[in-house]
């Protein structure tokens, strides 16, 4: 088949889409969650089962992923449809791009809500206004914010806005200068935070906390935590990767590309939970507080100890830019098609999917203040959102990925794809991708479900 070419630009060389990619993947969860499970879960004992996980789960679909896009060089919808023309299948197949695009959206809406607060805490913390505060004073200060809608409304658009400018930039001039800059401040930022741990005194609890190997504290339960993030920490199942792919030169190695990301997002997890738990335990504070110890417990933290202001800003600064590069990757799919469906520009596609999301994030930072009573399923916007989204739309994104690319899609295509010099490599990928891969996300995504609706 002849190469085709994408429409809105290749990446300039495999390091870029490796920095792209794991700026899609290093979000919000990356900086308080992983960390907290790790440390709850056994430690050095969980991080070697996460690993694990990630390479039979994670690294065999966002391979998968990276393919299909590469091969249609088009949006996510686009490019399924492409492929699975190419191997002779019904173009229904283009459904499973439009559920991972719709899903990248819908995340963005409330994404960007949390990400606002983000931003108003970058403020908060460059004005001083957290210097010697208490516990309580801490968690009143992030109550009033959730009850202030104008406040959240003046963060959300400020976000939207600087996603979506970068977005309507295109390939190169927007999303590749943007992590060109982004990522390299990022590293700088967590390498700034982890020297300020390392002064803290509590430098070795926190890595007690995270790496010390008790196979004891490891059950069960820990492992299907690991099974569950090793699939949602690569961005699996909504489309960005595959868009991603889709700019991908065509020269660089699919597998050891992949592979890195898979490291980078994981040494980033950990580099930031070596960065906060020292700070945390300097303070007699909980290292499990969950969501709250973003919004909370560090900003107590960050308060008491000498160089607390500086060093919260670069925080929750590090935070913003995490946020911003994975809130970018969410809305190129949809962007791409809006560009190949209508023959759009880049601005007045970003404006159009801009507005909508803005107006959609409105409802959901309105679910802790002024639209509390509204329910869906019992839920609010905000929680209805996360739910449909985290526990069903991108599992059976993922699973029906790995279902197309292992058992539909001509196997000759994806030979020619990754180009694997050793057949026996290419093999396990195609065992796995097949047989484990698919068992793997069907748990995640049956577990998930019961979890929350029992």
């Amino acid at each position: 088949m002849q190469e085709r070419q994408s429409i809105h630009g290749t990446w300039a060389n495999r390091w870029i889409f490796i920095l792209a990619a794991t700026g899609s993947a290093v979000g919000l969860g990356n900086i308080w969650k992983f960390p907290y499970i790790t440390g709850e879960n056994g430690g050095g004992a969980f991080v070697l089962v996460y690993l694990f996980c990630i390479l039979l789960v994670g690294i065999p679909i966002m391979m998968g992923e990276v393919l299909v896009g590469r091969r249609g060089r088009c949006s996510p919808i686009n490019s399924m449809k492409e492929t699975a023309r190419e191997s002779g299948l019904s173009s229904r197949w283009q459904l499973v791009g439009w559920m991972g695009a719709l899903a990248g959206f819908l995340i963005f809406t409330f994404y960007s809500v949390i990400a606002g607060w983000v931003l108003h805490y970058i403020a908060g913390m460059a004005a001083g206004d957290f210097v010697d505060i208490g516990r309580d004073q801490a968690g009143g200060r992030f109550e009033a914010l959730l009850a202030a809608p104008e406040t959240m409304v003046i963060w959300h658009s400020v976000f939207v806005v600087l996603v979506m400018l970068v977005v309507a930039g295109g390939v190169n001039k927007g999303l590749e200068r943007a992590t060109r800059i982004m990522m390299p401040a990022l590293f700088v930022l967590l390498l700034l935070l982890l020297g300020y741990s390392f002064t803290t005194g509590h430098f070795g609890e926190g890595l007690s906390f995270l790496f010390s190997f008790s196979p004891e504290a490891l059950t069960w339960d820990s492992v299907l935590v690991a099974l569950g993030h090793s699939f949602f920490t690569l961005s699996l199942g909504m489309g960005a990767i595959l868009a991603y792919g889709a700019y991908m030169p065509k020269n660089a190695s699919i597998g050891g590309t992949v592979l890195t990301i898979g490291l980078l997002d994981t040494v980033v997890a950990l580099v930031a939970g070596m960065a906060i738990f020292p700070i945390v335990f300097a303070n007699e504070l909980d290292p499990g507080a969950g969501p709250g110890l973003m919004f909370i417990t560090l900003p107590v933290a960050f308060g008491q100890m000498p160089g607390g202001q500086i060093f919260g800003f670069l925080f929750f600064l590090l935070v913003g830019v995490a946020a911003w590069t994975s809130a970018i990757s969410l809305m190129e799919p949809a962007t791409a098609w809006l560009v190949e469906r209508f023959d759009l520009e880049r601005l007045p596609a970003c404006m159009l999917l801009g507005v909508a999301g803005w107006a959609v994030g409105i409802a959901c930072l309105g679910s802790f203040n002024f639209l509390s009573d509204f329910k869906l399923m019992g839920m609010n916007t905000f929680d209805f959102l996360d739910f449909i989204t985290a526990n069903i739309m991108l599992p059976m994104g993922g699973l029906f990925l790995a279902l197309y690319v292992g058992w539909f899609m001509k196997k000759a295509v994806a030979e020619n794809e990754l180009a694997v010099v050793n057949a026996r490599y290419f093999q396990i990928w195609y065992l796995v991708l097949r047989f484990v891969a698919p068992v793997a996300v069907a748990i995640i995504f049956a577990l998930n479900l019961y979890e929350k609706l029992a």
